[in-house]
């Protein structure tokens, strides 16, 4: 077994990498390590000792980012000795996600049976603190008509409810639009009052629709999607969706979902790691069109990056 104790990062990824390399999807790399509660509030690469050995430290912040840029998923650590643990690495099968499906958009990718229906947003902290912020941010217990885009199957709208509660979740109106006939079916079940209304509908269509103005519009992984113009909509939904006081939501995915894993970092056509540079300008863009129109604009998050947009001056 691989045993680390005085190596420094560089030296414990590459060879860790390296063993992994020769591993089959979902086998376990196992190795042992310093226990990273020695360490205290030290910070990572600090030298510690016990006894007559001496350490450099990692702490378990360091061994599960690293397990995460590795592909890999934490499996439960193992107690060895008063001053090692056993650190378990199980490499992922990055040939299990949505992002490799080979079904077309219109034969319900983003549907109630697809891979991606497998993924619960709301359950991932790197997420929902992101996505709660920005709601605070836009006072959403103050906002009267919600629009969603790319609701799927309303996700967003089960997180409103569960912090504003019923009776003040009522008092409010929600749209919720999305392409997949299924993910809106569903959404239709799981809110049946009046105050709910879904579409199975082509978002670059919206106008069709004749839809009352929102003073409040949401969209989480949606405007970066096949088939969208992101700047003529953004424009659109400015000028003609959002009420003079109005607020904006927009999440920009920075992730990966791979066997059952929220892996950091945007896959971009023709690399073969993180590139981030389609990301930034789309959100560059947005960001510089909105305080041209006299918003606020704060960007926040991580896995997911939300741009959050207030009218400046405007008190609700």
């Amino acid at each position: 077994m691989i045993r680390f104790e005085c190596e420094p990062m560089v030296q414990v990824a590459t060879r860790l990498r390296d063993r992994l390399a020769r591993l089959e999807a979902s086998e376990i790399l196992s190795f042992e390590a310093p226990d990273p509660d020695l360490g205290g509030s030290c910070y990572c690469g600090t030298e510690i000792k016990t006894d007559s050995t001496r350490w450099l430290h990692h702490s378990w912040k360091a061994w599960i980012d690293l397990c995460d840029l590795l592909f890999c998923r934490m499996l439960t650590p193992q107690i060895t000795t008063r001053s090692t643990v056993i650190v378990r690495f199980q490499k992922l099968d990055r040939a299990d996600s949505f992002h490799q499906s080979n079904i077309s958009q219109g034969d319900e990718k983003y549907g109630v049976d697809s891979g991606f229906a497998l993924i619960h947003k709301n359950e991932e902290p790197a997420f929902l603190f992101a996505y709660l912020n920005a709601l605070k941010q836009v006072k959403i217990e103050q906002r009267r008509m919600i629009l969603d885009l790319g609701v799927n199957r309303a996700d967003e709208f089960i997180l409103i409810r569960s912090i504003l509660g019923q009776s003040v979740f009522e008092q409010m109106q929600f749209v919720g639009i999305d392409h997949s006939i299924s993910a809106i079916d569903y959404a239709k079940k799981l809110f049946s009052s009046n105050n709910v209304t879904f579409y199975c509908h082509d978002i670059n269509q919206l106008g069709s629709l004749a839809l009352p103005r929102s003073d409040l519009i949401i969209s989480i992984g949606t405007l970066q999607s096949q088939g969208i113009d992101l700047q003529p909509l953004l424009r659109s939904l400015v000028q003609r969706h959002l009420t003079q006081d109005g607020a904006l939501i927009l999440g920009f995915p920075n992730c990966r979902w791979i066997d059952g894993a929220m892996v950091y970092g945007a896959k971009a056509p023709n690399y073969n790691f993180s590139e981030m540079s389609l990301l930034i300008k789309d959100i560059y863009f947005c960001k510089k069109y909105l305080q041209q129109h006299k918003f606020r604009v704060t960007i926040t998050g991580k896995e997911y990056l939300f741009l959050t947009a207030t009218k400046i001056g405007v008190g609700l």
